[in-house]
Order: structure tokens, then C-alpha cells, then sequence
């Protein structure tokens, strides 16, 4: 059956399956102290044309959310993001296991505003009751967000700026983070992030790596003994040489570049199919992840053929569902979900 439920589905790159075994019998160091972790962080830092960054791999989205968000936060802070923000819904209330509050903005189509961070501090402020609430210490994004869009440069520029101006640590979560970059019409680019955000990570669970994620701070703004507090969150591997090995192959000769591209293309080519067939677009987006509304029924017919991630309900007839591409996502997927899509009653 035709799988473009999420951009996780396979396994790893084969670069990345063959530097793994290629490496596996050599006696390496733990916890990121090898070679290969070495090399990597080098190759991020010039690739974020930031030489000085901290550089750090941890083992999935959800545990360097919640390390990043509890190890950076005050005990009496939130961290503002919007309400459709991954970490205030799929996360399974990570960040408030660690005792913090997810402060949700309502956002548009997955994104807040400069306007809407500057306009949440300082009503809070101006509050009389202030000693009483939860303070907001620090703002997350995500690009792309949960719903493949993605922040413009004047967009994340402000959002910097307002953050900056409040003492507020911004943290973009880069889950997703090569197809941002590698969509057609986006004017962001890796060092713009690492120049405008306090920490950021590249995500290689969703873009090529078996796992991990390569977090970037700016120079001097790792909380101290980070490493320390990676660990007590579960978040570090002993044998951390395979996150090392995964980035230091996915940062040689621009691979993670290369297959974050491939899978815009393939976006595009699946927006062309899905236009072809008339499918209406609950949001259509210039990333890997593509929305479209449907049926209930004609959900019947496509659920024997087709594994998709259900979005949300859009009416008592009507259901929307998310469509992924990936690094390994081929043509003759594709084809195959236009053939499915030619025989949908």
C-alpha cells in the first residue's frame, strides 16, 4: 500500500546505512566525544557560517524541545508559541512534565507575529497581577511549521528583533528544517537562522538520519552544563558516534541539501497530480507537506489504496488529510498515487 502519511515512513539514507557500517568496528569514545561528532559540529558551524556555535546531538524532536525549552527556562517561566505548535499539541504535554506552561498565541496557517509577541509581553507586564502568573521566558517556532508554511526573512527578522528587545531566547524548531530551506520560494537561509535565533536544530529524523538532532546555540547562549542536563532528559545516546557519523555524511558534498530538494520536487509533482484530479486544497503549501480536503466517502475508497495522516474535520461530510514527500520519496510513488486518485469514485 501507498505510504505519504509522514516523512519518517523509511529507514535512513543509504550514504548514511553505509558510513554506519563502513565505521561500525572502529573503538570510538562515548557520549559525542568521537571523531565523528567532532567533524560534524565543524561542518554545521560553517554551514550556519557561524564558526563559533555550540553544536550538540540529541535523539529526537521531542526530547530536544523539552531539553532546550526546560533547560533554558526560569522555574516560573512559559515558553510563548502558536497554538497549533508541536510542542502545545503533539507532544504528549512534554514541556509541562518539566513543570513549564506552553503559553499559546493564536497563530495563522501555523505561524505568529512580532505583533502578537510584542502585544502578549506587554499586556502581561501591565497586569497588576503579574507576580502571580506565568512568565513568558522564551518564543518557539517552528520552519516549516505543522502546517508546511513557512516564516518569510522579514518575518522571522521581527519576531528576532521583538524577542531581543524583551530578553525573550528564540528557538526555532528545525524538524523539518532542509525542506524549509530548500523550498522554491523562500528567502530564509541556515545562516539567517543562526544569526537571528538564540538556538536552533537541524532536524535529521525527518530529513534522511535513522535519527537526531543537530542543535545549534549562538556563541555564549548554551545554558551552562548543558550537556549534563541533555543527559538527566534522556536525550543523549552513550554511543553517540552514530549522530556523529549520520551528520558529519549528511554535511559532506551538501547531501542534506541535495535530498531536501528532491523531496520539494516531489512536492511539486504531487500538487501538479493532486491539481490534475481536482482534489481541493485545504492548505497548499511550498514545503514537503501538502493538505488537501476530501470526502468522507471518497475517504472510504482511498484508505484501501492509501495511508495518509487524518489532519482534522473540516465539516460533518468533509475531513482533511496531510500528504508527505520525503528524501525518499520516487516517481514511481507518485504514479502510483495518480493512478489511485484516476480510480477514486
Amino acid at each position: 500500500m501507498l505510504n505519504l502519511s509522514s516523512d519518517y515512513v523509511e529507514g535512513a539514507h543509504p550514504l548514511i546505512l553505509d558510513a554506519l557500517i563502513r565505521t561500525n568496528m572502529e573503538q570510538l569514545p562515548g557520549y559525542e566525544m568521537d571523531s565523528y561528532c567532532a567533524s560534524a559540529a565543524q561542518k554545521i558551524r560553517m554551514a550556519c557560517e557561524c564558526p563559533d556555535a555550540d553544536v550538540f546531538f540529541l535523539v529526537g524532536g521531542t526530547q530536544t524541545n523539552e531539553t532546550i525549552i526546560a533547560t533554558m527556562l526560569r522555574p516560573y517561566e512559559g515558553v510563548l508559541c502558536a497554538q497549533t505548535g508541536h510542542i502545545a499539541v503533539h507532544e504528549s504535554g512534554a514541556v509541562e512534565y518539566t513543570g513549564h506552561k506552553a503559553l499559546t498565541l493564536e497563530g495563522k496557517d501555523g505561524k505568529i507575529s512580532a505583533e502578537q509577541i510584542r502585544d502578549y509581553v506587554s499586556s502581561f507586564y501591565a497586569d497588576s497581577n503579574h507576580e502571580h502568573m506565568v512568565f513568558p521566558g522564551m518564543v518557539y517556532i517552528s520552519h516549516p511549521t505543522e502546517y508546511g508554511t513557512l516564516y518569510s526573512l522579514n518575518e522571522l527578522t521581527n519576531i528576532s528583533e521583538v524577542c531581543h528587545a524583551y530578553h525573550l531566547p528564540l528557538f526555532l524548531d528545525g524538524a523539518r528544517l532542509g525542506y524549509g530551506l530548500m523550498s522554491r520560494n523562500t528567502d530564509v537561509t541556515l545562516g539567517d537562522i543562526a544569526r537571528l535565533c538564540d538556538v536552533f536544530y537541524i532536524g535529521g529524523t525527518k530529513v534522511g538520519a535513522l535519527c537526531g538532532e543537530a542543535v545549534v546555540f549562538q556563541p555564549g547562549r548554551a545554558p551552562a552544563h548543558f550537556i549534563t542536563m541533555v543527559k538527566q532528559h534522556g536525550a543523549m545516546l552513550a554511543k553517540g558516534r552514530l549522530l556523529g557519523i549520520q551528520f558529519d555524511t549528511l554535511f559532506t558534498n551538501h547531501l542534506y541539501e541535495e535530498i531536501s530538494k528532491h523531496a520539494i520536487e516531489m512536492a511539486e509533482s504531487m500538487k501538479s497530480i493532486l491539481h490534475k484530479h481536482k482534489i481541493p486544497f485545504f492548505l497548499e503549501t511550498e514545503t514537503n507537506q501538502q493538505f488537501v480536503t476530501l470526502k468522507n466517502t471518497e475517504l472510504t475508497y482511498l484508505s484501501q489504496h492509501l495511508i495518509y495522516s487524518t489532519w482534522e474535520p473540516v465539516d460533518a461530510e468533509h475531513t482533511a488529510i496531510r500528504l508527505c514527500t520525503s528524501w525518499a520519496t520516487d516517481s514511481a510513488k507518485l504514479e502510483e498515487l495518480d493512478s489511485i486518485l484516476a480510480n477514486m469514485p
